[in-house]
């Protein structure tokens, strides 16, 4: 198949960015500074281009275009470089455990959880050794909610005492890489701050703009607040509408992931095409010639209100993305030439790449994209597989009663609009497959029955809820005339908000009911490696091109890429079967181990009190997806377990597995005690009172002992040092991760 380029000149352009971009993100540590080999490139480039403007052939031209698309490559790996900040020399990183204060401002969206306030601070000045000095940095920081203690505001500058430490890499098996995602957002350390550790010395937003945008969004949310009563309601519709989802529970957030409409709560293309949608056939329905004029003022309009939006909602990041994606749309558009859409997507991915190339990194990023290019390719060609409109309007007879034929016409309008929808959920559905088995290791076989009814609703919501918005901005601005008059004139809202908090009730139940009615709808635990993932979108591409040139090798192609994708996958699980491997969790103030053979385990709770939802979502489920586990059980204490353990004396519990022997430590253990066969490690639970002389009469040293996280830092840091000279060696879960020993075949 031949491709022109001409119409999609773009394209040409973002994909050896792209690709310079990821060279640059696998092996960049290894790369010298690429500036001067960009300068050169380019400078190369513009002599070999005017040598070939003046010979004839392709030979010349082939050239230069070669030699630009070779410092594209270049200059997206530069600019990944440039981007990275942990590469200045003023860095925090520099600085390490030195830092006594330092000064930063709070420069980023504050996330309110149930105990902690979290957001980022930008460091501008380190005091070390009594000096102040420049610096830079992003940090991520949490304090306590705790009386008195308010919320971080964006712009606020902060005077805080101590270092921050590195952000800390996954600490259970396939636990997420909450470091690499900070990285990507040019973060390289945590912190929690106590409350008398920090002050607030001043108040200066790095942007003025975001800060008046994120303040107009709090305003708007208000309006929300008063009017929308019913609180799950109320917290849907600021998602909805506004992109703030600090009331959302996790409930609903579950809900809304099994069926595939976590979309729905994202403020991003949804929302800016349904704005852009209402301009573009509003515009349409005026009176009047389609010239250049006309054109413009269309654009300008549609421009000034998917930007004015994007201010309302606060500037955030995935409405931003979408702003420029339609903007180039529009551009496109008023332009009045034939330029395709595949060229717009990849121009607004171009410039957004060029603004900040860990974009390419983002989840929304891909996904927005994706999904778009998706549709634009294949919604048109599965809307061709029915025609219901055409099949209903054959239905209609000259003879026919009227009613009967409008009710034919009604009958075909409402089937085709069905189809449409379907074909587009089908659409955006295929590209982004891969990713949604790679990220979030499930697929939800009912987004089509959820999104066929949810998204109608939830979009002719965004409508109702803007309307709420504008006719509360009119009722205030009465008010400042007359107080009188706002208030006889607040039912308008009020009733509005009715019919907003209504349809919202609506959607959100029927996305509960699919859950409900559905329950095996959900195709979870799913582990695929980058590799894999990669495999798979080869595998769809190559069948999307046997559809479109109906030639066989593309088949074969596709059906050996799938092979190999299904062999991988069966030898990862021939590797694990016979892996057995006994792991320390690191979980907060907890003390948990899992005996693990293949895809099955025991995992014990040690302590009295179960694991909470959260805490296996998050600390154990990733491990288990890795594994791909068909048979997890949870034991709370010793008993009932499989697994062989004895209560020696009150404070120390031995377990053996496979060979393998373990000592629970969490007392003083008895003087009276003999010597026992050297385990293959010693857990300390709880501050365990020990002392190192009492573990090597018993245990020997030969085993190393685990700190599990029920250990205090205090305590740790205490016997560390002491457990060392005596001879052991030391593990601590809570600041190394989990401790994992494999059983000898």
């Amino acid at each position: 198949m031949e491709i022109k380029w001409a119409p999609n000149a773009f394209v040409r352009l973002v994909l050896p960015l792209m690709a310079g971009i990821m060279t640059y993100l696998y092996a960049g540590e290894k790369l010298p500074d690429l500036l001067p080999a960009v300068a050169g490139l380019t400078l190369l480039f513009i002599g070999v281009q005017l040598w070939a403007t003046r010979r004839p052939g392709p030979a010349a031209t082939d050239a230069a275009g070669l030699l630009a698309v070779t410092a594209l490559y270049v200059a997206g790996a530069a600019l990944t470089q440039q981007a990275t900040e942990s590469r200045a020399p003023d860095h925090l990183y520099r600085f390490g455990r030195r830092v006594e204060f330092y000064r930063a401002v709070v420069d980023d969206y504050t996330v309110t959880r149930p105990a902690t306030y979290a957001t980022t601070v930008r460091v501008s000045a380190v005091r070390v050794a009594g000096k102040w000095q420049p610096a830079r940095g992003g940090i991520r920081v949490s304090i306590p909610r705790e009386e008195g203690v308010g919320a971080p505001q964006y712009g606020d500058v902060w005077l805080v005492r101590g270092a921050p430490a590195p952000s800390k890499p996954p600490l259970n098996p396939g636990e997420f890489d909450y470091r690499r995602y900070l990285e990507y957002h040019q973060v390289y350390h945590q912190q929690f701050i106590h409350p008398d550790q920090y002050q607030k010395i001043a108040t200066a937003p790095p942007s003025i703009l975001r800060a008046t945008a994120m303040r107009a969004a709090r305003v708007l949310d208000g309006v929300f607040r008063q009017y929308v009563h019913a609180r799950r309601e109320y917290a849907l519709a600021s998602a909805l509408v506004l992109g703030i989802k600090d009331e959302v529970d996790q409930e609903t957030k579950q809900a809304y992931a099994n069926t595939g409409t976590t979309h729905i709560m994202a403020v991003s293309g949804l929302q800016v095409g349904l704005l852009f949608g209402a301009v573009t056939w509003l515009l349409g329905r005026l009176p009047g010639r389609r010239g250049p004029w006309f054109r413009l003022v269309t654009a300008l309009l549609g421009l000034a209100t998917i930007w004015s939006y994007a201010f309302l909602t606060g500037l955030s990041a995935s409405v931003l993305r979408a702003a420029v994606m339609f903007s180039f749309i529009i551009i496109g558009r008023a332009s009045g030439r034939q330029t395709s859409m595949y060229n717009l997507l990849a121009a607004a991915a171009f410039f957004l790449l060029c603004y900040d190339p860990y974009l390419l990194c983002d989840v929304g990023f891909q996904l927005s994209f994706l999904a778009v290019l998706s549709i634009v390719y294949l919604q048109p060609r599965i809307a061709r597989w029915l025609q219901p409109q055409a099949y209903f309007l054959e239905r209609q007879r000259p003879w026919q009663p009227k009613a009967v034929r409008k009710g034919w016409q009604w009958l075909g309008t409402g089937l085709e609009y069905v189809w449409q929808a379907t074909a587009l959920s089908l659409a955006a559905q295929v590209a982004t497959f891969p990713l949604g088995l790679f990220y979030f290791h499930q697929f939800p076989l009912s987004f089509l029955a959820s999104n066929l009814v949810a998204v109608p609703i939830s979009s002719l919501a965004v409508y109702v809820g803007l309307g709420l918005l504008a006719l509360k901005g009119v009722v205030a601005t009465v008010g400042l005339l007359s107080t009188g008059a706002a208030a006889a004139l607040d039912w308008l809202p009020q009733l509005v908000a009715r019919v907003f908090e209504w349809m919202i009730w609506l959607f959100n139940e029927y996305i509960f009911s699919i859950g409900r009615l559905m329950p095996g709808a959900l195709i979870s635990g799913i582990h695929l490696t980058a590799p894999q993932t990669w495999l798979l979108f080869a595998f769809i591409l190559t069948a999307l091109m046997f559809l479109r040139l109906r030639r066989l090798p593309w088949l074969g192609i596709a059906c050996a890429l799938l092979a190999v994708l299904e062999s991988s996958r069966v030898w990862a699980a021939h590797q694990l079967a016979p892996d057995a491997r006994l792991i320390i969790y690191s979980i907060p103030r907890r003390s948990v181990v899992g005996f693990w053979q293949g895809a099955a385990a025991e995992v014990v709770t040690v302590d009295s009190l179960p694991l909470t939802e959260t805490e296996r979502t998050y600390r154990i489920v990733p491990g288990s997806i890795q594994r791909e586990a068909r048979q997890v059980n949870h034991r709370v204490g010793w008993r009932g377990c499989p697994v062989p353990a004895r209560v020696a004396e009150p404070g120390l519990t031995l377990a053996a597995w496979r060979g393998l022997r373990v000592a629970f430590v969490s007392s003083r253990l008895s003087l009276a005690r003999q010597p026992l066969p050297g385990p293959d490690a010693i857990v300390l639970r709880r501050n365990a009172r020990v002392k190192p002389a009492e573990l090597a009469a018993i245990f020997g040293t030969k085993a190393p002992v685990i700190f599990d996280s029920s250990c205090k830092s205090w305590y740790v840091a205490r016997q560390d040092s002491v457990l060392q000279v005596a001879g052991f060696q030391t593990y601590d879960v809570t600041a190394r991760g989990a401790f994992t020993v494999q059983v000898r075949q």
